[in-house]
């Protein structure tokens, strides 16, 4: 992620302890640091990395009143005049501070373990890729049940169409018509079929996705710390006690806005009332983007501020897959045999020049990785599986329409002759 990327920025003064005096400029906030730009001159005064922070307060003095101090490396920093408010700013720092504390501890405790190799960094990789193929398992599976649930109602409508037809078929008949309608009528199939739908035990909705968020609701210039859980069958946004504040369902998503690589803001319309749009910044959002542009293709808009973060995911996302597969497989065969002489001679040359260049890829590692590529393996079997079984249905649910639409404009003749 661009290290230069503008996450936020707050109007305020900032004091300079050099000429004892109050400068007002901009707090700038990126993935990794803070920043304070001087108005009048555009000077850098201020520029330092998360990581180097060791307490974020909220204080006042005789003098200063409802300020925010930021210790340093033992340098106190002091911001007044934030605006919209101290409260705001505040819970926004923190929130990135404590997340680049969480990744900073487990980068410590993973290099402390053994010094990360080549082979590290492509467990890491196909780890990820890994999550982000079970979080779109996840989804398709919700949507074959949504195709499952929509032919059994299917499948009901046209039971009940025949039995209007039927019905139909002895009110055209003549009173004096020898056949009662007795003799040939049929008990109802559709009772014993609503029962065992109904004894069908429902599925647990499981979650696909939980990061912390920052909420700012439309009616509310209060940014508060909470949660955002992403379903398959949609979102819901809770505070840090975890009382549901909102949940969106995916069919009452109207549109998903992409700020920042960081920034989202999830909207419902309304006709007749104000719109519920709920804005969500996130140090993990760059992770949940990816799966909501999945679940809500046809909702999400990218502003101008995010496309470069969605350019530069989809263009080389494709050569940087391909590359850590075919650099895993590589890495692995040279583990495996690394003197066997299949492939061409200016592959397996290039192959040695670069395990002399990297480290070699350890037994454990090489075990690790073969069994994240069976799993990668499987998991896109089972998705393309899925994906050509709901193609399927579709057609299906296409031709289950057509003749519904077709039988209910025959009844809907006959019932006009009737009357």
């Amino acid at each position: 992620m661009n290290e230069d990327i503008r996450i936020h920025s707050w109007p305020c003064s900032y004091y300079l302890d050099t000429g004892k005096q109050w400068i007002s400029g901009k707090l700038s906030l990126t993935p990794v640091g803070i920043k304070f730009t001087a108005d009048k001159t555009g000077e850098l005064l201020v520029d330092f990395h998360l990581s180097g922070i060791s307490e974020i307060k909220k204080e006042s003095s005789n003098l200063i009143f409802s300020s925010l101090t930021i210790l340093e490396k033992n340098t106190k920093h002091w911001f007044s005049s934030l605006q919209p408010n101290r409260n705001v700013v505040f819970n926004v720092l923190e929130h990135f501070w404590r997340e680049q504390l969480l990744e900073s501890r487990g980068a410590g405790a993973e290099g402390a373990a053994a010094r990360p190799g080549k082979g590290k960094e492509l467990t890491g990789m196909l780890a990820g890729s890994q999550k982000r193929l079970e979080d779109t398992a996840k989804v398709l599976h919700y949507q074959g049940e949504q195709f499952d649930n929509i032919m059994k109602g299917l499948n009901k409508i046209e039971g009940d169409m025949d039995v209007a037809d039927r019905l139909l078929t002895e009110l055209e008949s003549p009173s004096w018509w020898p056949f009662s309608s007795k003799l040939w009528k049929t008990p109802l199939e559709s009772k014993p079929k609503e029962a065992a739908a109904a004894s069908e035990p429902k599925n647990q909705e499981g979650i696909i996705l939980r990061i912390p968020v920052i909420i700012t609701h439309r009616t509310d210039s209060s940014a508060k710390p909470g949660k955002l859980t992403l379903f398959a069958s949609g979102l819901e946004i809770s505070d840090c006690n975890s009382q549901v504040i909102h949940r969106f369902e995916s069919r009452d998503v109207d549109d998903i806005r992409v700020h920042t690589p960081y920034e989202i803001s999830v909207r419902q319309r309304f006709i007749g009332k104000p719109d519920t749009s709920y804005r969500l910044l996130s140090a993990k959002m760059p992770e949940l983007i990816p799966v909501l542009e999945m679940q809500f293709s046809k909702k999400m808009q990218f502003l101008e501020d995010a496309l470069g973060f969605v350019g530069a995911r989809k263009s080389p996302q494709v050569d940087l897959g391909t590359s850590i597969w075919q650099a895993a497989t590589g890495l692995l065969g040279g583990v495996v045999q690394p003197g066997s002489p299949a492939g061409s001679r200016e592959g397996m040359d290039n192959e040695q020049v670069q395990l002399q260049q990297h480290e070699k890829v350890s037994q454990e590692e090489a075990k690790e990785l073969r069994q994240i590529l069976k799993k990668l393996k499987g998991l896109a079997l089972e998705t393309e599986a899925e994906l050509e079984r709901q193609d399927e249905a579709l057609d299906s649910i296409s031709s289950s329409v057509d003749r519904a639409t077709l039988t209910i404009d025959k009844q809907n003749r006959r019932m006009k002759r009737l009357t």
